[in-house]
Protein backbone atom coordinates (compact mmCIF):
# COMPACT_ATOMS: atom_id res chain seq x y z
CA UNK A 1 0.00 0.00 0.00
CA UNK A 2 1.27 3.29 -0.92
CA UNK A 3 2.31 5.76 2.14
CA UNK A 4 0.12 8.67 1.65
CA UNK A 5 0.72 10.74 5.21
CA UNK A 6 -2.34 12.61 5.70
CA UNK A 7 -5.71 12.00 4.30
CA UNK A 8 -7.49 14.31 1.62
CA UNK A 9 -9.77 16.71 2.51
CA UNK A 10 -12.17 18.74 -0.16
CA UNK A 11 -13.03 22.26 -0.84
CA UNK A 12 -16.40 23.05 -0.37
CA UNK A 13 -18.25 25.68 -2.23
CA UNK A 14 -18.11 28.18 0.72
CA UNK A 15 -14.65 27.75 0.84
CA UNK A 16 -15.47 25.37 4.13
CA UNK A 17 -12.62 22.34 4.49
CA UNK A 18 -14.06 18.69 4.88
CA UNK A 19 -11.68 15.90 5.72
CA UNK A 20 -12.20 13.34 3.27
CA UNK A 21 -12.80 10.43 6.06
CA UNK A 22 -15.57 10.67 8.17
CA UNK A 23 -16.28 8.51 11.00
CA UNK A 24 -20.12 7.57 10.59
CA UNK A 25 -22.54 7.07 13.93
CA UNK A 26 -25.46 4.95 11.87
CA UNK A 27 -26.40 2.17 13.62
CA UNK A 28 -23.70 2.06 16.55
CA UNK A 29 -26.15 0.94 19.35
CA UNK A 30 -26.07 3.19 23.01
CA UNK A 31 -23.28 1.91 24.96
CA UNK A 32 -20.82 1.01 21.67
CA UNK A 33 -20.74 4.45 20.07
CA UNK A 34 -18.85 6.50 22.53
CA UNK A 35 -15.86 4.65 22.85
CA UNK A 36 -15.93 3.97 18.83
CA UNK A 37 -15.99 7.30 18.54
CA UNK A 38 -12.99 7.73 21.32
CA UNK A 39 -10.64 4.94 19.28
CA UNK A 40 -12.03 7.03 15.98
CA UNK A 41 -9.86 10.59 17.27
CA UNK A 42 -6.99 8.32 19.12
CA UNK A 43 -6.73 6.88 14.78
CA UNK A 44 -6.90 10.39 13.44
CA UNK A 45 -10.07 10.35 12.47
CA UNK A 46 -11.29 14.21 12.70
CA UNK A 47 -14.76 14.52 10.89
CA UNK A 48 -17.73 12.98 12.55
CA UNK A 49 -21.26 12.21 11.05
CA UNK A 50 -24.27 11.92 13.32
CA UNK A 51 -27.67 12.59 13.10
CA UNK A 52 -30.67 13.38 15.72
CA UNK A 53 -32.19 9.80 14.68
CA UNK A 54 -29.53 7.96 15.64
CA UNK A 55 -30.63 8.40 19.00
CA UNK A 56 -27.02 8.61 19.74
CA UNK A 57 -26.20 12.07 19.96
CA UNK A 58 -25.90 12.32 23.49
CA UNK A 59 -23.14 9.41 23.83
CA UNK A 60 -21.47 10.81 21.17
CA UNK A 61 -20.91 14.40 23.05
CA UNK A 62 -19.84 12.83 25.95
CA UNK A 63 -17.14 11.07 24.39
CA UNK A 64 -16.28 14.07 22.29
CA UNK A 65 -15.66 15.83 25.79
CA UNK A 66 -13.60 13.29 27.15
CA UNK A 67 -11.53 12.62 23.92
CA UNK A 68 -10.66 15.77 23.28
CA UNK A 69 -8.86 16.98 26.30
CA UNK A 70 -7.13 13.51 26.06
CA UNK A 71 -5.78 13.98 22.65
CA UNK A 72 -4.68 17.65 22.93
CA UNK A 73 -7.15 18.14 20.58
CA UNK A 74 -10.14 21.42 20.40
CA UNK A 75 -13.48 21.23 19.20
CA UNK A 76 -12.05 23.37 15.94
CA UNK A 77 -10.07 20.30 15.21
CA UNK A 78 -13.25 18.62 14.33
CA UNK A 79 -15.54 18.99 11.80
CA UNK A 80 -19.04 17.61 13.20
CA UNK A 81 -22.05 17.05 11.22
CA UNK A 82 -25.42 16.40 11.68
CA UNK A 83 -29.16 15.97 10.16
CA UNK A 84 -32.70 17.66 10.60
CA UNK A 85 -34.97 14.60 10.93
CA UNK A 86 -38.02 14.35 8.57
CA UNK A 87 -40.54 15.20 12.19
CA UNK A 88 -38.84 18.80 12.11
CA UNK A 89 -39.39 19.90 9.20
CA UNK A 90 -41.77 22.74 9.99
CA UNK A 91 -39.81 25.99 9.85
CA UNK A 92 -40.56 26.98 13.94
CA UNK A 93 -39.62 23.17 14.49
CA UNK A 94 -35.50 23.73 12.27
CA UNK A 95 -33.87 25.90 15.02
CA UNK A 96 -35.61 23.85 17.94
CA UNK A 97 -34.12 20.45 16.43
CA UNK A 98 -30.51 22.14 16.13
CA UNK A 99 -30.46 23.18 19.45
CA UNK A 100 -31.06 20.20 20.69
CA UNK A 101 -28.23 18.29 18.64
CA UNK A 102 -26.51 20.80 19.86
CA UNK A 103 -27.02 20.44 23.35
CA UNK A 104 -26.30 16.64 23.07
CA UNK A 105 -23.12 16.80 21.19
CA UNK A 106 -22.33 19.65 23.61
CA UNK A 107 -20.78 21.76 20.84
CA UNK A 108 -22.06 25.53 20.04
CA UNK A 109 -21.91 24.74 16.03
CA UNK A 110 -22.24 22.39 13.91
CA UNK A 111 -19.27 22.61 11.11
CA UNK A 112 -22.60 21.25 8.47
CA UNK A 113 -26.18 20.52 9.15
CA UNK A 114 -28.26 18.58 6.49
CA UNK A 115 -31.37 18.02 5.63
CA UNK A 116 -31.61 13.95 6.37
CA UNK A 117 -34.69 13.20 3.60
CA UNK A 118 -36.55 15.69 1.32
CA UNK A 119 -39.89 14.82 2.73
CA UNK A 120 -41.89 16.10 6.17
CA UNK A 121 -43.71 14.28 8.54
CA UNK A 122 -45.80 16.07 11.68
CA UNK A 123 -43.86 16.85 14.67
CA UNK A 124 -43.61 14.24 17.03
CA UNK A 125 -41.49 16.04 20.24
CA UNK A 126 -38.09 16.11 21.10
CA UNK A 127 -35.76 14.48 21.09
CA UNK A 128 -35.94 11.98 18.84
CA UNK A 129 -36.77 8.27 20.40
CA UNK A 130 -37.46 5.12 19.30
CA UNK A 131 -41.11 5.88 20.10
CA UNK A 132 -41.60 9.10 18.21
CA UNK A 133 -39.55 8.80 15.51
CA UNK A 134 -41.99 7.35 12.56
CA UNK A 135 -45.52 9.08 12.99
CA UNK A 136 -48.12 6.69 11.66
CA UNK A 137 -51.83 6.84 11.32
CA UNK A 138 -53.75 4.13 13.18
CA UNK A 139 -53.74 1.91 10.51
CA UNK A 140 -50.36 2.03 10.74
CA UNK A 141 -49.26 3.99 7.69
CA UNK A 142 -47.04 6.27 7.41
CA UNK A 143 -48.13 9.94 8.19
CA UNK A 144 -46.99 13.15 6.06
CA UNK A 145 -46.90 16.84 6.93
CA UNK A 146 -48.44 18.03 3.37
CA UNK A 147 -48.43 21.80 4.73
CA UNK A 148 -44.85 21.87 5.08
CA UNK A 149 -42.58 22.33 1.79
CA UNK A 150 -39.22 21.73 1.16
CA UNK A 151 -38.60 25.09 -0.04
CA UNK A 152 -39.73 26.55 3.93
CA UNK A 153 -37.49 23.75 5.36
CA UNK A 154 -34.43 25.63 3.37
CA UNK A 155 -35.23 28.95 4.43
CA UNK A 156 -35.36 28.04 8.27
CA UNK A 157 -32.05 25.88 7.42
CA UNK A 158 -30.47 29.47 5.75
CA UNK A 159 -31.72 30.86 9.53
CA UNK A 160 -29.39 28.63 11.40
CA UNK A 161 -26.11 29.87 9.33
CA UNK A 162 -27.30 33.36 9.95
CA UNK A 163 -27.37 32.78 13.97
CA UNK A 164 -24.12 31.28 14.00
CA UNK A 165 -25.15 27.81 15.26
CA UNK A 166 -24.22 26.37 11.70
CA UNK A 167 -20.94 26.68 9.14
CA UNK A 168 -22.64 25.06 6.15
CA UNK A 169 -25.74 23.53 4.95
CA UNK A 170 -26.71 20.83 2.26
CA UNK A 171 -28.94 17.83 2.25
CA UNK A 172 -29.02 14.33 2.37
CA UNK A 173 -31.05 11.27 -0.65
CA UNK A 174 -31.86 14.71 -2.61
CA UNK A 175 -32.30 12.95 -6.12
CA UNK A 176 -31.52 15.29 -8.96
CA UNK A 177 -35.11 16.73 -9.48
CA UNK A 178 -34.99 17.82 -5.50
CA UNK A 179 -31.62 19.26 -6.15
CA UNK A 180 -33.33 21.33 -9.34
CA UNK A 181 -35.41 22.55 -7.19
CA UNK A 182 -33.46 23.75 -4.16
CA UNK A 183 -31.06 25.45 -6.51
CA UNK A 184 -33.76 27.93 -7.91
CA UNK A 185 -34.63 29.32 -4.41
CA UNK A 186 -31.86 28.65 -2.05
CA UNK A 187 -29.85 32.14 -1.09
CA UNK A 188 -27.34 30.21 0.63
CA UNK A 189 -26.89 26.83 -2.07
CA UNK A 190 -26.53 23.76 -0.10
CA UNK A 191 -22.78 22.51 0.26
CA UNK A 192 -23.25 18.61 0.39
CA UNK A 193 -25.54 15.93 -0.74
CA UNK A 194 -25.13 12.92 1.07
CA UNK A 195 -26.15 10.07 -0.66
CA UNK A 196 -25.77 6.19 -0.61
CA UNK A 197 -22.86 5.59 -2.99
CA UNK A 198 -20.49 2.53 -3.35
CA UNK A 199 -19.60 0.50 -6.36
CA UNK A 200 -22.48 -1.41 -6.68
CA UNK A 201 -24.04 1.43 -6.36
CA UNK A 202 -22.00 4.34 -7.95
CA UNK A 203 -24.29 7.08 -8.82
CA UNK A 204 -21.82 8.44 -11.39
CA UNK A 205 -25.13 10.12 -13.14
CA UNK A 206 -25.98 11.95 -10.06
CA UNK A 207 -22.43 12.26 -8.79
CA UNK A 208 -21.14 14.63 -12.02
CA UNK A 209 -24.52 16.85 -11.82
CA UNK A 210 -24.38 17.48 -8.34
CA UNK A 211 -20.87 18.49 -8.78
CA UNK A 212 -21.87 20.94 -11.59
CA UNK A 213 -23.97 22.55 -9.23
CA UNK A 214 -21.88 23.20 -6.94
CA UNK A 215 -22.49 20.50 -4.95
CA UNK A 216 -19.95 17.73 -3.10
CA UNK A 217 -20.96 14.52 -2.76
CA UNK A 218 -21.10 12.48 0.91
CA UNK A 219 -20.92 8.93 0.80
CA UNK A 220 -22.84 6.52 3.15
CA UNK A 221 -22.71 3.13 3.29
CA UNK A 222 -19.48 3.18 1.29
CA UNK A 223 -18.97 -0.55 2.02
CA UNK A 224 -22.89 -1.57 1.35
CA UNK A 225 -25.03 -2.56 3.67
CA UNK A 226 -26.28 -5.60 5.27
CA UNK A 227 -26.28 -8.26 2.41
CA UNK A 228 -24.34 -6.11 0.00
CA UNK A 229 -21.60 -8.74 -1.78
CA UNK A 230 -19.54 -6.19 -3.01
CA UNK A 231 -16.33 -6.75 -0.36
CA UNK A 232 -16.73 -10.34 -1.34
CA UNK A 233 -16.67 -9.95 -5.22
CA UNK A 234 -13.46 -11.16 -7.48
CA UNK A 235 -12.71 -7.83 -9.16
CA UNK A 236 -12.66 -6.19 -5.51
CA UNK A 237 -10.94 -9.13 -3.91
CA UNK A 238 -7.86 -9.57 -6.67
CA UNK A 239 -7.14 -5.49 -6.25
CA UNK A 240 -6.79 -5.89 -2.23
CA UNK A 241 -4.64 -8.72 -2.58
CA UNK A 242 -2.52 -6.97 -5.38
CA UNK A 243 -2.03 -4.14 -3.00
CA UNK A 244 -1.93 -6.18 0.44
CA UNK A 245 -5.18 -3.99 1.59
CA UNK A 246 -8.51 -5.21 2.40
CA UNK A 247 -11.66 -5.43 0.56
CA UNK A 248 -13.00 -2.56 2.38
CA UNK A 249 -10.17 -0.07 2.05
CA UNK A 250 -10.49 -0.39 -1.77
CA UNK A 251 -13.85 0.28 -1.83
CA UNK A 252 -12.83 3.44 0.17
CA UNK A 253 -9.90 4.32 -1.92
CA UNK A 254 -11.71 4.24 -4.97
CA UNK A 255 -14.51 6.61 -3.94
CA UNK A 256 -12.28 9.21 -2.37
CA UNK A 257 -10.07 9.21 -5.52
CA UNK A 258 -13.22 9.64 -7.42
CA UNK A 259 -13.37 12.84 -5.10
CA UNK A 260 -16.12 11.41 -2.77
CA UNK A 261 -16.18 12.17 0.96
CA UNK A 262 -16.78 8.44 2.96
CA UNK A 263 -18.25 7.80 6.10
CA UNK A 264 -17.47 4.41 7.14
CA UNK A 265 -18.49 2.82 10.48
CA UNK A 266 -17.90 0.24 12.41
CA UNK A 267 -17.78 -0.32 16.41
CA UNK A 268 -14.55 -2.51 15.67
CA UNK A 269 -11.24 -1.08 16.77
CA UNK A 270 -9.04 -2.69 14.26
CA UNK A 271 -11.80 -1.73 11.32
CA UNK A 272 -12.02 1.38 12.27
CA UNK A 273 -8.00 1.87 11.91
CA UNK A 274 -8.64 -0.29 8.71
CA UNK A 275 -11.01 1.63 7.16
CA UNK A 276 -9.29 5.25 8.36
CA UNK A 277 -5.95 3.64 6.43
CA UNK A 278 -7.78 3.68 3.40
CA UNK A 279 -6.16 6.93 2.26
CA UNK A 280 -2.78 5.84 2.22
CA UNK A 281 -3.85 3.45 -0.94
CA UNK A 282 -3.64 4.52 -4.44
CA UNK A 283 -5.56 2.75 -7.41
CA UNK A 284 -4.33 3.16 -11.08
CA UNK A 285 -6.35 3.92 -13.80
CA UNK A 286 -7.36 0.52 -14.78
CA UNK A 287 -8.22 -0.54 -11.64
CA UNK A 288 -10.52 2.38 -11.36
CA UNK A 289 -12.14 1.51 -14.68
CA UNK A 290 -12.63 -1.99 -13.29
CA UNK A 291 -14.90 -0.55 -10.24
CA UNK A 292 -16.17 1.41 -11.91
CA UNK A 293 -18.08 -0.83 -14.44
CA UNK A 294 -19.34 -3.02 -11.31
CA UNK A 295 -22.07 -0.53 -11.07
CA UNK A 296 -25.54 -2.21 -10.97
CA UNK A 297 -27.42 0.30 -9.38
CA UNK A 298 -27.82 -1.95 -6.77
CA UNK A 299 -29.12 -0.30 -3.47
CA UNK A 300 -28.16 -0.85 0.05
CA UNK A 301 -30.17 1.16 2.07
CA UNK A 302 -33.40 0.52 0.99
CA UNK A 303 -36.22 2.61 3.18
CA UNK A 304 -39.11 1.50 0.69
CA UNK A 305 -40.13 -1.04 3.15
CA UNK A 306 -40.18 1.26 5.78
CA UNK A 307 -42.23 4.35 4.00
CA UNK A 308 -44.51 3.14 1.29
CA UNK A 309 -43.09 3.82 -1.56
CA UNK A 310 -43.88 5.62 -4.06
CA UNK A 311 -43.74 8.67 -2.18
CA UNK A 312 -47.32 10.76 -2.61
CA UNK A 313 -47.03 13.96 -4.58
CA UNK A 314 -45.77 16.75 -4.43
CA UNK A 315 -43.43 14.76 -2.69
CA UNK A 316 -40.22 12.90 -4.85
CA UNK A 317 -37.35 10.87 -4.27
CA UNK A 318 -34.96 9.02 -6.34
CA UNK A 319 -36.15 6.02 -8.29
CA UNK A 320 -34.62 3.20 -6.71
CA UNK A 321 -33.68 0.32 -8.42
CA UNK A 322 -32.46 -2.99 -6.99
CA UNK A 323 -30.88 -6.14 -9.15
CA UNK A 324 -30.02 -9.62 -8.54
CA UNK A 325 -26.12 -9.85 -9.38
Amino acid sequence: MSDVSSPPSFTLNNGARLPGIGFGTWKAAPGTVGEAVRTALRVGYRHIDCAAVYQNEQEVGQALQQALPQLGLQRRDLFITSKLWNTCHHPQRVREACEQTLRDLQCDYLDLYLVHWPFAWPFTGLPIRVDNWRPSHKDGTLAFAHDVSLQDTWRAMESLVDAGLVRSIGVSNYGLAELHDLMSYARIPPAVNQIECYPLHAQHEHKAEAERLGLHIEAYAPLGSGASPVLQLPEVQAIATRHQATAAQVCLAWNLQRGCTVLPKSVQPDRIAQNFEAHRLRLDASEMQQLDALDRALVACDMREYWQYPMPEPCTLPRFVTETL
